[in-house]
């Protein structure tokens, strides 16, 4: 494409000015300085193609100065030819958004464009990263726009909906705010459609341009011998195998520096991350017993397919990290599907085709040790830690349901208890559970917490990490 302009310095991101959305793309690409191709005074959309994070990449952005941002068929046609473009060239793309959706003006038209803005997303999915940045109000098809990208990050001001408080009020009488509808907190606590919030518009930039360089420039693994390992990295964990922790510590420790964790609000007892490892980016997936005891659940099912499923389509390659006692119980957890939504998770890994290794820190219990990437599923390798538990179920549950007659026979607490403890301690000295498991080569081996690094390492780097070109679909 020829380039018609070249963006000169000019105000700060979100400072006045008639062309708010050229402002907002001085602000996102490297130096300030990008090849702007189609300004947003001929129209209510920029676009603009240059290095975000030392990253070739392509970006456009709504103007909220004129008419609110609204989606025409121009505009439209704008957004829909750059991700095109984009998808042709390999280049990243990132959508700066703020706009009340299709044009009223222009109806049915507007509705038309907007539909082809979908398409080209969806087309594109899977084959070049697609970040949306939403830094006011997204309505409408601006806000499926957004949400139909890899990533959305959002400003704590911003607000994302189908529908806005006033048609809302007009159709069910009920009066709600921006925030309340459709804000920071309800997308990135309860809804999962916000990835990253951020404090403000410089902060959402910087954070674009984070997730640029790390889908965009993944670069290779450094040498194992030349990590830094020796870390006891289990002293991160409680003494206590019952007691909770943070896993984000962990996933911190492992990698190079402190991870980008996607949706940490949502689905909080699955941690996904971005970062690198050994110099090459990587994802992490990670139970945190902090919150729920690390259980899966339904959401847990959503958000770690969909992440895994990013991850395959961009080959990155994966760490899992394993403390789960299974899958959370209840009526609520069978009501809500977890039966469905938490086949996504076993479909996303069994399908997988980048490298991807598996630690068991902790416990991995039944159906949740399967979930987690385990070898059955296609994991590369699965390793755990001295003092872990591979097995159905706890050894604790385990002698209860098997010695429940020989229990129950025992009228005296102190005695039952000694009695439990005696067959815990007999049955964890027979060939079960993670003994059994490196046996039959379902645990490839236990390594000693300090070479963690180096093992994950050289276990993802035995095998080229190729893009899948998965599309990437909103689970």
């Amino acid at each position: 494409m020829t380039v018609i302009e070249t963006l000169p310095a000019g105000p700060a991101p979100g400072a006045g000015t008639a062309d708010r959305a050229s402002a907002r793309l001085l602000g996102l690409f490297d130096g300030g300085n990008p090849e702007l191709l189609l300004p947003a005074r001929d129209s209510e959309v920029a676009v603009a193609y240059g290095p975000i994070g030392g990253v070739p990449s392509a970006a456009y952005a709504t103007d909220p100065a004129r008419r609110g941002g609204a989606m025409t068929q121009e505009g439209c046609t704008r957004i829909a030819e750059v991700i095109e473009q984009a998808d042709l060239r390999g280049l990243p793309v990132v959508g700066l958004w703020q706009s009340g959706g299709a044009s009223l003006t222009e109806g049915v038209g507007a509705l038309d464009g907007v539909g082809r803005v979908f398409r080209a997303i969806v087309a594109a999915s899977g084959r070049t990263p697609q970040i949306s940045v939403v830094l006011g109000s997204a309505a409408g098809g601006a806000a499926y726009g957004s949400a139909l990208t890899d990533l959305v990050i959002m400003s704590e001001e911003a607000s994302m909906f189908v529908t806005g408080p006033r048609v809302v009020r007009d159709a069910t009488g009920v009066e709600v705010g921006f925030a309340e509808l459709g804000g920071a907190a309800v997308h990135s606590r309860h809804s999962g459609v916000a990835h990253l919030i951020r404090r403000d518009e410089a902060e959402c930039l910087d954070a674009a341009r984070e997730l640029v360089t790390l889908l965009g420039d993944q670069r290779a693994f450094g040498r194992p011998g030349n990590t830094l390992d020796g870390a006891d990295y289990r002293a991160l964990l409680p003494e206590s195998p019952r007691q909770a922790y943070n896993v984000t510590k962990l996933v911190d420790a492992l990698l190079d520096a402190p991870a980008v964790q996607l949706s940490p609000r949502w689905a909080p007892h699955v941690v996904t991350a971005l970062g690198r490892l050994g110099g090459r980016t990587v994802g992490v997936v990670a139970n945190n017993p902090l919150k729920l005891g690390g259980c899966l659940d339904a959401e847990a099912g959503d958000k770690a397919a969909r992440f895994v499923r990013l991850c395959d389509s961009y080959g990155v390659p994966l760490v899992v990290l394993v403390d789960v006692p299974g899958y959370l119980p209840g009526v609520s957890q069978e009501t809500n599907g977890v039966l469905r939504r938490g086949a996504k998770l076993l479909h996303a890994f069994a399908a997988c085709q980048v490298p991807r290794v598996t630690l068991v820190t902790r416990k991995a219990f039944g159906g949740a040790f399967i979930a987690m990437n385990s070898r059955s599923l296609g994991a590369d390798a699965v390793y755990a830690w001295p003092g872990a538990e591979v097995d159905v179920m706890s050894a604790e549950s385990t002698v209860r349901v098997a010695n429940r007659r020989r229990l129950e026979a025992v009228d005296d607490d102190s005695a039952r208890a000694a009695l439990e403890a005696e067959l815990v301690a007999e049955y964890r000295q027979t060939e079960h559970g993670l003994a059994a498991a490196v046996r039959d080569g379902i645990v490839d081996a236990v390594i000693d917490p300090a070479d963690t690094r180096t093992t994950l390492i050289r276990a993802l780097s035995r095998r080229r990490s190729v893009p899948h070109r998965l599309p990437n679909i909103p689970l």
